[in-house]
C-alpha cells in the first residue's frame, strides 16, 4: 500500500502538483493519464523516491518491497539477462551470489559450512529453486525466444532489452510495481501476456500507459491528472472517459449560464450606473460581476489535435493489385510470393510477428525500395500518401516547422500554413521551432499534417500511434474511422486495430493469413488459431494474437 498526503512539487516556482491525497491499495492496478508534460512520469518518479517533492509525505508500509521498470536500457550490459532479471529481487540476488561465492572458496571450513546451510535455507524460502523457471517463462511470455535467455545484456538489441527489464520489474511478486509506459516495444502478443499477468497479480500496481486497451484490460482504477491536481476514479480508462464527457459537458453548460448572468449584469450595469434611484442596484450587481469574472471553471488543459483526411477524388473499383512480391535484407527473406488485391472500401490491419516484414511491403507500396521481384499495380484514380515507422530523414534541414509544412501544402499564404499548424496544437511560436530538435510526438504531428495536405484516398501508416499521446491517438482513430479511403496500416494498440480494421492480413513465415473480418473476430476465430500454428510450424514463436 503506498498513502500520500499532501503533495506539492514546483518546477521553477510553477505547481507541478498542489495538495495531492491519495491511497494505492493491494490488489488494485490503478491508471496514471493525464496530457503530456501534467506529470505522469514524474509522479511515479517522486513515489519510488528518484525524485523529492517539495511537501507532503509518501508513506510505505516497512518490509514492502517496490520495483521500478528501468528506462536505462545500458545499465545492465555487463550482466546475463538471467542474472539483469533476478536482481529485480535483490534479496533472493544477493542471497544466489553470496551462496555461490561460499562454495567457490578453496578453502571450505566448518564456519563455512553452517553459512552455507543457512543460505541455502534463505535461498529455498525465498523461491529460489523455481527462480530460472519462472524466469524463463516470463521472458518467453515477452517475446524473448530462448537463444537469448543466456546471453549477456549487451549482445541484445534495444527491443530485446525492454523484454528483460520488464521481467525484472515483475520478477519476484513485489508488494508494489511502478511502470511506466510498460507496452512500449512490445509486439501484440507480449502486450497480451503482460494484461494477463498483471490482471492476476496479487499487489498494487501503478502504471502510466497511452495503450486504452491495455488500460481498459488491466485497470481498477484510473488516477487523473489536470489542472495540478489528481483524481482517482474506480474503473477503467473508458469508464473515466465517459465520466469526463459528461463532467466537461456540465462544465460547459455552467460557464454557458454564468456568461448570460453575466450579460445581463452588465446590461443594468451600464442601463442604470447613473440613474440616481437605481445607483445602489447597479454598484450591487457590479460587485456580482465582477466576482463572475473571476471565477474560473476549469473543464481540462487536454488538448485534441484536429485530424481530418480530405480526398481529392473518390477511389475508383481498382486499388492496386500485388502479385508474387520477393524482398530480401543481408540474406533473410523478408517477403516470399506475396500476393494481395486491395478493394475499394478496405482498411487493412497487418499483424502478427513479422514486423520487419510489415514494414518491408509498406515501403515497397509506397514505391520507396523495390522488390527483388514481383509487380505492384496502382489503380489510375489512387493517390497514396504514406508515413512509415522511420521518419528521420524528413527533419533533417534547417526548416522551422511552418517553412517545413509549406513545402507540402498547396497554399503557401503563411496565415494558411500557421493556422493549419494551430490546429495540431503548434501555436504561436511554437510554429518556428526547428524540426531537427523536435519531440517523436511532434514529428508524428507534423507528418500526420502532410498526410492531411496531400488530398490522398490511399493512407499507408506503419506504426502510426507510437510517440502520440491519448488525445492524439483519439483524434487520429476517429479521423481513420471517417476516412472515406482505403487505409492500410500496423500497430501495436489493440484498439487502434479492432476500431480501424474491417479486414486482417497477417504475413507469416510460411504464407499469408487473409480475413475479412474485425481484430478481435480474427483472434477469437478457430480455424484462424489452427492456419497460424501450421504455418509457424518449427518457428520458435507464440501463436496467440
Amino acid at each position: 500500500m503506498i498513502t500520500v498526503s499532501d503533495l506539492s512539487l514546483s518546477f521553477s516556482e510553477k505547481p507541478l502538483f498542489k495538495e495531492v491525497n491519495l491511497k494505492f491499495t493491494p490488489g488494485n492496478c490503478y491508471g496514471i493519464i493525464g496530457a503530456n508534460g501534467a506529470g505522469k512520469s514524474t509522479f511515479l518518479k517522486i513515489l519510488s523516491g528518484e525524485l523529492e517533492h517539495d511537501k507532503g509525505e509518501i508513506i510505505i508500509p516497512a518490509g514492502q518491497r517496490l520495483a521500478v521498470l528501468k528506462q536505462d536500457h545500458f545499465a545492465f550490459d555487463a550482466y546475463s539477462v538471467k542474472d539483469t532479471v533476478m536482481m529485480g529481487y535483490p534479496k533472493l540476488f544477493q542471497t544466489l551470489k553470496d551462496r555461490e561465492a561460499i562454495y567457490e572458496k578453496a578453502d571450505f571450513t566448518e564456519e563455512d559450512g553452517i553459512r552455507a546451510s543457512e543460505l541455502e535455507g534463505e535461498f529455498a524460502e525465498l523461491g529460489g529453486w523455481e527462480a530460472e523457471n519462472q524466469i524463463e517463462q516470463m521472458l518467453s511470455g515477452l517475446g524473448l525466444e530462448e537463444a537469448f535467455h543466456d546471453r549477456q545484456m549487451a549482445e541484445l538489441d534495444e527491443s530485446q532489452k525492454v523484454r528483460v527489464l520488464l521481467a525484472q520489474a515483475i520478477f519476484g511478486t513485489p508488494d508494489i510495481l511502478l511502470l511506466d509506459e510498460p507496452t512500449n516495444g512490445l509486439d501484440l502478443e507480449s502486450i497480451t501476456w503482460l494484461e494477463e499477468f498483471l490482471i492476476e497479480f496479487p499487489n498494487t500496481v501503478i502504471v502510466v500507459s497511452h495503450d486504452r486497451h491495455f488500460l481498459n484490460s488491466v485497470c481498477t482504477h484510473t488516477c487523473d491528472i489536470d489542472f495540478g491536481k489528481i483524481r482517482m476514479y474506480s474503473g477503467n480508462y473508458d469508464f473515466w472517459y465517459q465520466m469526463s464527457q459528461i463532467m466537461q459537458r456540465q462544465a460547459r453548460d455552467q460557464q454557458k449560464k454564468r456568461e448570460d448572468k453575466m450579460k445581463d449584469l452588465r446590461e443594468f450595469i451600464l442601463r442604470f450606473s447613473a440613474n440616481a434611484s437605481k445607483s445602489k442596484q447597479a454598484t450591487s450587481r457590479k460587485k456580482i460581476y465582477d466576482k463572475l469574472a473571476l471565477e474560473e471553471i476549469e473543464v481540462t488543459t487536454r488538448k485534441f489535435p484536429y485530424v481530418n483526411f480530405k480526398p481529392d477524388r473518390d477511389i475508383g473499383n481498382n486499388v492496386v493489385r500485388v502479385e508474387k512480391l520477393n524482398y530480401s535484407v543481408e540474406g533473410i527473406q523478408l517477403l516470399k510470393d506475396f500476393s494481395l488485391t486491395v478493394n475499394r472500401t478496405d482498411k487493412i490491419a497487418f499483424v502478427g510477428l513479422e514486423h520487419n516484414s510489415k514494414s518491408a511491403l509498406f515501403d515497397i507500396l509506397a514505391g520507396e525500395v523495390k522488390p527483388d521481384s514481383g509487380e505492384v499495380g496502382w489503380g489510375q484514380t489512387c493517390k497514396v500518401s504514406y508515413m512509415g515507422k522511420d521518419n528521420t530523414p524528413y527533419f533533417t534541414n534547417d526548416y522551422n516547422i511552418t517553412d517545413w509544412l509549406r513545402q507540402y501544402s498547396p497554399e503557401q499564404d503563411d496565415a494558411y500554413v500557421r493556422g493549419f499548424l494551430g490546429r495540431m496544437l503548434f501555436s504561436g511560436d511554437e510554429s518556428l521551432k526547428p524540426v531537427k530538435v523536435l519531440s517523436g510526438g511532434e514529428k508524428v504531428r507534423c507528418m500526420l499534417s502532410r498526410m492531411m495536405l496531400s488530398g490522398a484516398n490511399v493512407l499507408i501508416l506503419d506504426e502510426p500511434t507510437n510517440h502520440l499521446d491519448l488525445e492524439a491517438i483519439t483524434s487520429l482513430n476517429e479521423a481513420l474511422i471517417d476516412f472515406p479511403g482505403v487505409v492500410l496500416f500496423n500497430s501495436h494498440d489493440h484498439e487502434f486495430i479492432n476500431s480501424i480494421a474491417n479486414r486482417i492480413v497477417e504475413i507469416t513465415p510460411n504464407g499469408t493469413i487473409d480475413r475479412m473480418m474485425g481484430f478481435d473476430d480474427y483472434a477469437n476465430d478457430d480455424l484462424v488459431k489452427e492456419t497460424r500454428k501450421e504455418l509457424y510450424k518449427g518457428e520458435n514463436k507464440k501463436f496467440n494474437i
